[in-house]
């Protein structure tokens, strides 16, 4: 249980450790085949089992002691490897520097699965208490390291994950007497004495010197005034004096006005948003007015503003400057909460806010579903930073702020005539301007509007774009509103109702009409045709494809990759391709990993014929690929319902794990009595909640949005239970078939069930891309009737 608790943690905080040093999709990569370490254990079991297992407590003390000093050092030499995820289309030796971070974090994994299989080999008869512990050891792993996440810097939990693993080791120290097992246990308490002492400046995480924050803090005079980690990020606030920061996003070349003193906010190390300076003189905040962002205003005075995402504070600045009489903003990050309100509420202007602001820290999506109150204005404005937007790293990420559904609430939650605004950054070819508007075009169609082109306007300027969304019509005063807001800061107008071509395109002239062209099509009866020909993916985003951000294509990249040295880096969606190229190397190494035994497990050693190696291949990689489906797939169907990310993810992913675990203690009991048949009762048992979820959940969930977090929290663990419950018994009711069978394959069909539980992972977010969750759970319960169908040994369920 100590061993699963570390492994699993140690994988969430590698996740959390290169987001800060590297970028997320880049973290996503190497950590997904840094865990075929379970897949290599299973092939150097299969080959070593009778040798370690005979001893047992010295090679699992030997394993879990290395687990615990190589995910230290592992980790400390992979962060200082040279490695740049934009060089790796045009510079072969980052594919280099790319296969030694593979191995290094490799080998942690490796040595705690080893610990895990060599139980199995072990202990045939006692099969499902061990995979129960293993799942519930990673279940309170997943949740520990969430909580030590928001005590602990990244760096000081890496120890604590050190010393567990060195626990495990102290705990399975044999010895007789009262005395021995404690003398015996010295050795591993002393290295856990050692790495708690390690250091300060040997423990430190050290940035890619391609981040936005490394180059900033290479300018003269500039100083961090203060850092802070936390689950969501590590957040870095920064003061340059000789080269001040002059943060206002797609400001009109036309304004005069020279944005306040401002501090930089970075969240793990990533493109800065303001804290500007503002002591209540109004006048100092006018370069606000002159951003794409500011349009709501000019067309109505929202008596009520809600802004999603406060981010610095920009927007809530820009609410007060256009005299807004009632602010709210949402926040999901408490670190950023606490920086304007609290620490630096003075030099933010808190004290002349807070009259009229509230700041709520919750998640955008959760807290306008459990409102019941009406705006005038609704406003998400550049919630992603520049850089990140245009190397597409956030291809990956769900997002359900701008889906179908999102957009549908916002609008149910707006005043008549109220105005939805959404700003982001503009990018060539466009891409983020299109989908946005296709994705409100089909929530007003959903909604019974008939013409949804009479209800939009959208602009851009030189680095941001604009669309609006009134709960109305569009009127003449709007559209008079609106070019005379564009004439005086050179926007262009890209939609309104009877727009011509000659008006668009004016002030940041492009070779064609392209945003204008663009919306036409989509906002016309040949939309389809539109997004299937583009360049880019523009199929709007929804709740089961919450994708946004995801405008990969296979046809671009003919054209994107001749481009890429000469600055075409933002043609290619990083995003989307590294999850493919994960695909393809994951697949290729678990080939690998097990058809290499079969050359070693002779037929003298009771392995069985070739009939029964391929039904224990088939059986478990068909448990693995299934439940990494339903478990990925519903832990985003639940966050939705939980609407904080980084809670719903621990309650979550701890709830499968725990209850699946529950589940194999069950298991175990039919196991015993040699009842295969119980696993079609399971199975049938599993893809009926599975399949029952799909409709069930989506009505449950709008009944119960107003709950209480705590109320949320219970419901989802009451849901979670029997799924997972019925998905923690087919391992080890396969594998102690296995066990009584063919001893020598136990360790590879763990092996076989680590590679299918990576590649799962990797697969169901490119179907979830492609497919949605909904196929994705389908799929899965289709996997494991193929398990039923495989089931290893004569009695079939």
């Amino acid at each position: 249980m100590l061993v699963s608790a570390a492994a699993l943690a140690y994988e969430v905080l590698l996740m959390r450790l290169f987001s800060i040093v590297q970028w997320h999709h880049f973290a996503y990569m190497v950590i997904s085949l840094a865990l075929l370490g379970y897949g290599a254990s299973g092939t150097f079991l299969s080959l070593m089992r009778d040798r370690l297992t005979a001893s047992f407590h010295r090679s699992f003390i030997v394993n879990a002691a290395l687990f615990s000093l190589s995910a230290v050092g592992c980790f400390l030499l992979a962060q200082q490897l040279p490695f740049n995820t934009l060089e790796m289309f045009w510079d072969p030796d980052q594919w280099l520097l790319l296969l030694l971070c593979y191995l290094l974090l490799l080998i942690p994994f490796f040595f705690a699965a080893n610990c895990i299989c060599l139980c199995f080999a072990r202990f045939p008869d006692g099969i499902s208490r061990i995979y129960a512990f293993d799942l519930i050891g990673a279940g309170l792993g997943a949740l520990g390291v969430i909580l030590a996440l928001h005590f602990q810097s990244p760096l000081g939990v890496l120890r604590a994950i050190a010393i567990l693993g060195l626990l495990a080791a102290a705990l399975v120290s044999p010895g007789k007497g009262m005395l021995r097992p404690w003398l015996t246990s010295v050795p591993y308490l002393s290295l856990a004495l050692l790495i708690t002492l390690l250091p300060t400046n040997w423990m430190t995480v050290r940035l890619s010197e391609y981040k936005p924050l490394s180059q900033t803090l290479q300018i003269a005079d500039t100083r961090v005034l203060e850092e802070s980690s936390s689950p969501l990020g590590l957040l870095t606030l920064v003061e340059s004096r000789f080269i001040p920061f002059r943060l206002a996003p797609g400001l009109s070349l036309l304004s005069s006005h020279e944005p306040p003193a401002q501090l930089g906010v970075f969240i793990d190390g990533e493109s800065p948003m303001a804290i500007s300076r503002y002591q209540g003189n109004r006048e100092s905040l006018s370069y606000l007015d002159y951003q794409t962002s500011a349009l709501p205003y000019h067309l109505r005075r929202p008596g009520r503003v809600l802004i999603l995402g406060m981010g610095g504070g920009s927007t809530v600045l820009q609410a007060s400057y256009h005299r807004a009489e009632n602010i709210e903003a949402v926040e999901v990050n408490p670190q950023l909460v606490q920086l304007i309100r609290e620490r630096y509420a003075d030099y933010a202007g808190w004290n002349w806010l807070r009259q009229v602001t509230r700041i709520h820290e919750s998640e955008a999506r959760g807290f306008v579903a459990a409102s019941d109150s009406r705006y005038g204005l609704i406003q998400i404005s550049l919630l992603d930073s520049a850089n990140a937007a245009a190397a597409g790293v956030h291809a990956l990420n769900e997002s359900y702020l701008y889906t179908q559904e999102a957009i549908t609430e916002y609008l149910e939650h707006l005043e008549p005539d109220g105005l939805l605004s959404v700003t982001r950054w503009l990018k060539l070819p466009p891409r983020d301007g299109f989908k946005l508007l296709a994705t409100a075009t089909e929530a007003l169609r959903h909604a019974g509007v008939k013409e949804p082109a009479s209800r939009m306007l959208f602009i851009r300027g030189w680095g941001t774009s604009t669309l609006i969304v009134k709960n109305g019509e569009i009127t003449k005063k709007d559209i008079q509103q609106l070019r005379h807001f564009c004439e005086a800061r050179a926007f262009d107008l890209v939609h309104y109702p009877g727009i011509s071509e000659r008006q668009a395109n004016r002030y940041n002239i492009l070779a064609e009409p392209y945003f204008f062209q663009g919306a036409k099509a989509l906002l016309g009866p040949d939309a389809d045709a539109f997004i299937k020909h583009y360049k880019f993916d523009l199929k709007p985003a929804t709740d089961d494809r919450p994708y946004f951000f995801n405008f990969f294509k296979w046809a671009i990249l003919p054209e994107a990759l001749p481009m890429y040295r000469q600055g075409g880096v933002s043609l290619l969606e990083l995003g989307y391709p590294i999850l493919v190229l994960t695909l393809i190397q994951a697949t290729l190494v678990s080939l690998l990993l097990i058809i290499l035994p079969l050359r070693f497990l002779r037929a003298e050693q009771n392995v069985g014929e070739k009939a029964d190696k391929l039904r224990v291949m088939l059986y478990f990689l068909s448990i693995g690929v299934g439940f990494m489906f339903i478990e990925m797939a519903y832990i985003q169907k639940f966050i939705l319902f939980l609407s904080h990310p980084i809670y719903a993810i621990a309650v979550i992913l701890s709830g499968f794990l725990v209850f699946s675990g529950l589940g194999s203690l069950y298991g175990g009991r039919l196991a015993r009595r040699n009842r295969p048949q119980g696993l079609g009762i399971v199975v049938i048992l599993l893809g009926g909640t599975a399949v029952t979820y799909l409709w069930l959940l989506p009505h449950l969930f709008s009944v119960l949005a107003d709950l209480s977090l705590a109320a949320k929290v219970s419901v989802t663990l009451l849901l979670i239970a029997p799924l997972s419950f019925c998905m923690g018994m087919p391992f080890p009711l396969g594998l102690s078939q296995v066990a009584r069978q063919h001893p020598p394959l136990v360790p590879w069909a763990w092996g076989i069930n680590g590679c299918a539980s990576l590649i799962g992972a990797i697969l169901a977010s490119l179907l979830s891309i492609h497919l949605g969750f909904s196929w994705v759970i389908l799929l899965a319960v289709g996997a494991y009737i193929g398990a039923v169908l495989s089931f290893p040994g004569p009695d079939h369920p």
